[in-house]
Order: structure tokens, then C-alpha cells, then sequence
């Protein structure tokens, strides 16, 4: 028979407890204060280098390369954010790089030329802009398969997919347009006049307007997306700069939705947008020929890979001020982001 267990009883003295309890605490916010920062890195694509760099934001210095493909352009960070899927224009594929050990694990045929690309909410297609075919592919990323590809304008160039992946918009640099494409039917449901060579996009974070960069119209056109009308141009001006060398291509937008950043490429200047009144509010000087643009989740480092003099500018975003530039492959193309 199993004899009865008794339980064991502690006696504290007055007051014990709430040492105890203090102690804890105390112990607690220790720990927490020990722990390591949440690491911030830049990738940056290297179109002439086929690799990307890796830049440490903490430090704002270079912490490698990682190998790619041919000319790498194009990155976007994968839905569950530990793969960057990368567009490599001479090899007609995307590369999949696993960030936890900075390797390709994956290729993926993305047809000739391609040049801008953009992934469903859910990761699972992958639509890119063929520039030399005047088509967007529509590619299976889990088979690696195309499925299908839908007749745009000639020169294709940015594409963006809409937050319900309903909507995919696509710019035609030569026939100034942006195409509406039904993702279920795969149909072009509108054209819309823009500005002159159009090529990126940004959404307002509630989907309501689409704003698109028009690289030899020195502006951003600004699209209402309940009936696909133009709403506003925004208009830049840089002094001392003649409006020939205005090229605006890379645009970011913060996720509250209040201020726009616009890479003003020739320019080399990165224009500052405030969203509601769509007026320009500061003009910081970056590289030469300002182009991709990314921005760190806290939203006060905007990143600008200037393609002509082979680096990285980061600035800050509250001071709206450049800290520091850093050296990085040849001809840059886009940055991304990791936290």
C-alpha cells in the first residue's frame, strides 16, 4: 500500500515574498535589456557583379556577398520572410535564396528578359514583366511552371499585384500606359494614360490609389483604383537640374500612408511626398542616379542604390538627412530589407 505523501510546507518571514517578487522583476527587465537587437540587413542587387551585398544597417558597413544568378535586378522577400526571390535578367530566371544560410536553393524559369516581378499574397504565383516579348508571364512558383502569359504593351516594366491578388497592375515604357489585368480571367480590363516611360508602383496602404513613376515625365501619376481614373499628377522640380535629368523610376511609400519617397534617377536627389496634399516636402541628395528604394520596418532609414556611382546611400528618415553611403557592387538595381 502506498503510503500517503504529505505535503511540504515553507515558512517565510514577513516581507520575503515581496522580495522575492521584487528580485524577479528585477531579474526580468535584465534579461530583457541583455537581449540582442533585432538585427536590420540590406540586400542589394549587383546587376554587373551577378551577386547581391549584404549590408549590416546596425554599423552601415558591408558583411558580404551572396553568388546569384546572371545579372540579378529585381527582389522580393518571400511571404513567410525567411526565402528573397531574386530576377536575374540575363539567366530568364528567378533565385531563391534561403537568408538563414545565404545560399540558392532554387531556380525558377521566369522567361526571356524579365524585369520587374511581384508575387500573390498567398506566394503562390509569381507574374513578371517580359520585356523583349511585350508579355507578362504568370508562372506556378511551387511547380516552377509557366502557366500562362497575357499580351500587355511593348517594353513592360513594373508590375504590382493588388493586397485580394484580384488586380494586377503592369507599365508599358512605350506606350505610356498602365494595363489593368483581371488575375481570374487573365484579361486586360483597362489601359490607362499616364505619363511618359512609366515604371514602378506604390498603393496607399488602404488600396485606394495607385501611384506610378513616369521616369521621362519627371512625375508620379496618381490613380484612383475604384474606377482606374487619373486622379493627380505630382510634378518635380530639382535646382540646378534640367528636366531631362528628373528620371523618377524607384518608389516606397510608408506604411501609415502618410509620406511617399521618390527616386529622382539622373536628379540624383530622392524627393520627399507628402501623400495627402501630394505635395513635395524635402529633397535629400543621394548617389548618382538614385533608382531602387527600400525602407526598414521602423520607417526611419530609407535605403537608395544609386546604379551610376556603385553605392548606398542610407538616410535618415526624421532628420531627412543622408548618413552615411556605402560602396557596394556595380550598378546597383534594387534593396530589400531583412529583419
Amino acid at each position: 500500500m502506498l503510503a500517503m505523501i504529505q505535503p511540504i510546507r515553507f515558512s517565510c518571514p514577513p516581507g520575503a515574498l515581496k522580495g522575492l517578487t521584487a528580485l524577479s522583476a528585477a531579474l526580468l527587465v535584465a534579461a530583457a535589456t541583455t537581449l540582442p537587437a533585432r538585427a536590420q540587413t540590406a540586400f542589394v542587387s549587383s546587376e554587373k557583379d551577378h551577386k547581391l551585398t549584404v549590408v549590416d544597417l546596425k554599423t552601415q558597413a558591408v558583411t558580404g556577398t551572396i553568388a546569384t544568378c546572371k545579372r540579378p535586378r529585381h527582389m522580393v522577400l518571400m511571404p513567410e520572410g525567411k526565402q528573397l526571390l531574386v530576377a536575374c535578367g540575363d539567366s530568364g530566371q528567378a533565385d531563391l535564396i534561403d537568408l538563414a544560410t545565404r545560399k540558392s536553393v532554387r531556380k525558377i524559369g521566369l522567361g526571356e528578359d524579365p524585369e520587374i516581378f511581384d508575387l500573390t499574397p498567398d506566394g503562390k504565383t509569381l507574374y513578371v514583366s517580359n520585356e523583349e516579348d511585350g508579355v507578362v508571364g504568370v508562372v506556378d512558383v511551387a511547380s516552377g511552371k509557366r502557366s500562362g502569359e497575357i499580351k500587355v504593351g511593348e517594353e513592360p516594366e513594373g508590375v504590382l499585384v493588388s493586397r485580394d491578388g484580384k488586380t494586377v497592375y503592369v507599365t508599358s515604357e512605350v506606350a505610356s500606359l498602365v494595363h489593368v489585368i483581371d488575375a481570374a480571367s487573365g484579361k486586360v480590363t483597362k489601359n490607362i494614360k499616364v505619363g511618359k516611360r512609366p515604371r514602378r508602383f506604390a498603393l496607399t496602404p488602404d488600396g485606394s490609389q495607385l501611384w506610378v513613376t513616369n521616369e521621362l515625365g519627371a512625375s508620379v501619376t496618381v490613380i484612383g483604383t475604384k474606377d482606374h481614373e487619373v486622379v493627380d499628377t505630382i510634378r518635380f522640380e530639382v535646382k540646378g537640374a534640367r528636366a531631362a535629368d528628373i528620371t523618377p523610376v524607384g518608389l516606397a511609400m510608408t506604411t501609415d500612408g502618410k509620406r511617399a519617397f521618390v527616386a529622382l534617377g539622373k536628379a540624383n536627389h530622392v524627393a520627399f511626398v507628402d501623400v495627402a496634399s501630394r505635395k513635395v516636402t524635402d529633397l535629400v541628395l543621394a548617389g548618382k542616379r538614385a533608382w531602387g528604394l527600400g525602407l526598414n520596418k521602423a520607417q526611419d532609414r530609407l535605403l537608395v542604390a544609386n546604379g551610376l556611382s556603385d553605392d548606398l546611400t542610407i538616410i535618415d528618415v526624421g532628420a531627412v538627412k543622408a548618413l552615411k553611403t556605402v560602396a557596394v557592387g556595380r550598378v546597383p538595381h534594387s534593396v530589400v530589407v531583412v529583419e
